[in-house]
């Protein structure tokens, strides 16, 4: 399986599984099925209720409306769906930023800006050299906006994570665990996870490094990288179970 690695806020690196081509097309083909559908199925509506009749103005009014809509589909779309469009959400993938963060609202438009390039004026056959030949499989928008597609694999969240249950009698390890955040919580779950897909220990090093430096801790003697990690959840449960 292809993999994006996303440098997370945290910098540390994490692989996605990214979008295939194929996908990419496949999402591309549905949403333009779709807009195609809505056209003639309204026609279909105007024409049998008689609205189109000898009124030009209203044929030219919605046309014009018709044509804004398909013109900005792919943005407003991926805008108010996280990043996706019908036919991507179908095909089960999604932009994101390079950063591992949901894009900017000027990353969104700067990759629906340079679709003239990639699919009207090289008649989409840019986009599809370019995803094909770059590394983290972007068209040329993607590499001007820092983004790219990946594949929508349920991503860990606080209310996912099963902390196993924490005795009260239960002494934390690193009181001031405190400062670090929910999202801080999964990213270090997040990186759990992916060590046991890929047994990269690089990942265990880095996140254990950052977390340490975060809370200008050192990890105990005996305690290895990967314990101090589970033991700074354990802790986190523990504090935050106490505070509610």
């Amino acid at each position: 399986m292809e993999t994006v690695k996303v440098n997370t806020s945290q910098h540390v690196d994490i692989d996605y599984p990214v979008a295939g081509l194929g996908e990419r097309v496949g999402a591309r083909l549905i949403d333009l099925a779709l807009l195609i559908f809505v056209l003639i199925t309204f026609m279909i509506i105007f024409s049998m209720t008689g609205m189109l009749d000898g009124n030009e103005m209203t044929m030219i009014v919605l046309l014009v409306i018709y044509g804004a809509g398909f013109v900005f589909y792919d943005l407003l779309c991926e805008i108010f769906m996280n990043g996706q469009s019908v036919g991507k959400r179908l095909l089960k993938i999604k932009v994101i930023s390079l950063d591992g963060s949901q894009p900017t609202l000027g990353q969104y438009f700067m990759r629906w800006l340079f679709r003239i390039i990639d699919f009207t004026l090289t008649s989409q056959v840019g986009a599809l050299i370019c995803v094909a030949v770059t590394e983290n499989k972007q068209r040329i928008g993607d590499i001007v906006a820092g983004t790219t597609l990946i594949k929508t694999v349920p991503r860990t969240n606080i209310g996912h994570i099963a902390f196993h249950p924490v005795a009260d009698e239960y002494v934390t390890t690193f009181d001031n665990v405190h400062q670090l955040t929910d999202r801080d919580i999964e990213l270090i779950h997040e990186v759990l996870n992916t060590y046991y897909k890929t047994f990269n220990a690089d990942l265990i090093y880095q996140m254990a490094s950052k977390v340490s430096s975060l809370l200008t801790i050192t990890i105990p003697e005996g305690m290895n990288e990967m314990d101090f990690l589970k033991t700074i959840i354990t802790d986190y449960s523990h504090i935050t179970s106490r505070a509610v």
